[in-house]
């Protein structure tokens, strides 16, 4: 059977891509779009072995993805946080406005190559949109104004603060010799040393914008989202400078024909295996199941108790709109009945579709009968005495008698049938078994299963000399 396509299946389609496309867009060119690469190929084997009915091999990849996803948070936790922060849409109103001062960009440039030149190795991280605490660590905050005299003291060789990295943000220098995450691309020239993979592994985890000074070949290269440009002239880095980090006001206008046609193979890509798994799960839709549910009742009004409900079962005719969602044969439904308006006598009450739970992906089309009759009456209390039940004749001889502990109990239950008891009866106790002195524990016998104790309690047997009469 083919699916009817409804608009909210469309709307379901188009922000499962977004979403998606929005990951690839984060993580493209990292280790975890590898992963995710993989996860995905085990997501499609599994649907497959849902699909043909492959029990044993679909709960093993079940139970392994509940795994991968814990493994997965405690790896990757610093690219979820980032992904995190980048989706978030409160993140523009929440940071401060970021500004670079486009007229430090000369000195800036034509100091790095001026270090170049002199081959000293240098590595400047300006900060973009998104923040980088989670990313670079064991900084030291100096807070400094940009000057050609302080980058040049910053990363001369045998200063304190040469090998790690220099933070600019805001037009200031505001923290050095950090450390930066290495990146595990397979596709870094083997050429490149420590701090060029430093510099693409912060660009494949944020906006930021590196710069990277080769101490052994005097080069300047331009490191921004997993690529890396070498930089020919200053005028080249100042004009790449003011492109990337222009404030957002100054920024290019981006319509939205440019947004849909840009990258469009991945996009397309995206989009189509969105459609199969969209179409793996809904390809058992419409099935209509019938199963079998029992009535609950809570809320019963104080000082009145149920007799007995009719139906105590209703039949209810389920649709199942996903092949992902349990099988109804395996379904634990309950009719849950408000009956806190029952009152003394016989209440008709209608069974509504909201009365029963069921899961994601299931819709109730019929339930029979559309409505029960449930019978209640006064709720009674009484104090009634305890009889000992004697199977067989006690030991002849001096006369005996059979006393209970306690004498009577106190009953609850509905007062047609509490009215009518008059004592409540042990269990059956052998009488030639008894021996004078000795105690005995039984369980009472309730005539009706409405009828309770209000303390439950085992009664205790004693056998003793029956005491005389007084004349």
């Amino acid at each position: 059977m083919i699916p009817t396509i409804r608009i909210q299946d469309i709307a379901d389609i188009l922000i499962m891509t977004f979403l998606l496309y929005q990951l690839y867009s984060w993580f493209r060119g990292t280790r975890a779009m590898q992963v995710l690469l993989g996860l995905g190929v085990v997501t499609l084997i599994y649907f497959a072995t849902r699909f043909l009915d492959l029990y044993m091999t679909s709960w093993v990849l079940q139970e392994l993805g509940t795994v991968l996803i814990i493994l997965i948070i405690v790896v990757f936790q610093t690219e979820i946080r980032q992904a995190l922060y980048r989706f978030s849409l409160l993140r523009h109103i929440l940071d401060s406005h970021k500004e670079t001062q486009h007229s430090q960009f000369q000195d800036i440039a034509e100091t790095l190559f001026r270090m170049a030149a002199d081959k000293t190795g240098a590595l400047i991280v300006f900060q973009g949109n998104e923040s980088l605490h989670d990313l670079m660590t064991n900084g030291i905050v100096i807070d400094s104004e940009i000057s050609p005299q302080m980058l040049e003291s910053i990363f001369y060789d045998g200063a304190p603060f040469h090998d790690g990295a220099a933070l600019i943000n805001n037009g200031r220098i505001e923290k050095v010799a950090c450390h930066l995450p290495l990146s595990v691309s397979p596709e870094v020239p083997q050429h490149l040393g420590t701090r060029h993979r430093a510099a693409l592994g912060l660009s494949e985890r944020s906006d930021a914008v590196i710069v990277a000074i080769s101490e052994e070949r005097g080069e300047v290269s331009l490191v921004t989202a997993g690529r890396l440009r070498r930089m020919k002239s200053p005028a080249e880095l100042i004009m790449a400078l003011g492109e990337l980090l222009r404030s957002e006001t100054e920024s290019p206008r981006i319509t939205l024909r440019q947004r849909f046609f840009s990258n469009l193979f991945p996009k397309i890509s995206i989009l189509l295996a969105v459609c199969i798994f969209w179409g793996l799960i809904t390809t058992r839709q419409g099935q209509i199941t019938t199963v079998t549910a029992p009535v609950q009742l809570h809320g019963l009004p104080e000082g009145i108790v149920l007799l007995r409900t009719l139906p105590e079962d209703v039949t209810v005719q389920i649709k199942a709109m996903s092949s992902l969602v349990p099988p109804p044969s395996k379904l634990d439904l309950i009719v849950e009945i408000d009956a806190s308006k029952i009152t003394e006598g016989t209440t008709s009450i209608r069974v509504d579709h909201a009365n029963i739970n069921v899961p994601s992906g299931m819709i109730i089309t019929s339930v029979s009968p559309a409505s029960i009759r449930v019978s209640a009456e006064k709720k009674q209390r009484k104090r009634v005495p305890v009889k000992a039940t004697l199977k067989g004749k006690l030991p002849p001889g001096r006369p005996l008698q059979v006393s209970c502990e306690p004498a009577s109990v106190e009953i609850e239950g509905p007062a047609s049938q509490v009215s009518q008891i008059v004592s409540i009866a042990t269990e059956d106790i052998d009488a030639n078994q008894l021996k004078k002195g000795k105690e005995y524990q039984k369980n009472l016998r309730f005539p009706d299963k409405q009828v309770s104790l209000l303390r439950d309690t085992a009664v205790t047997i004693k056998l003793s000399n029956r005491a005389r009469r007084q004349r």
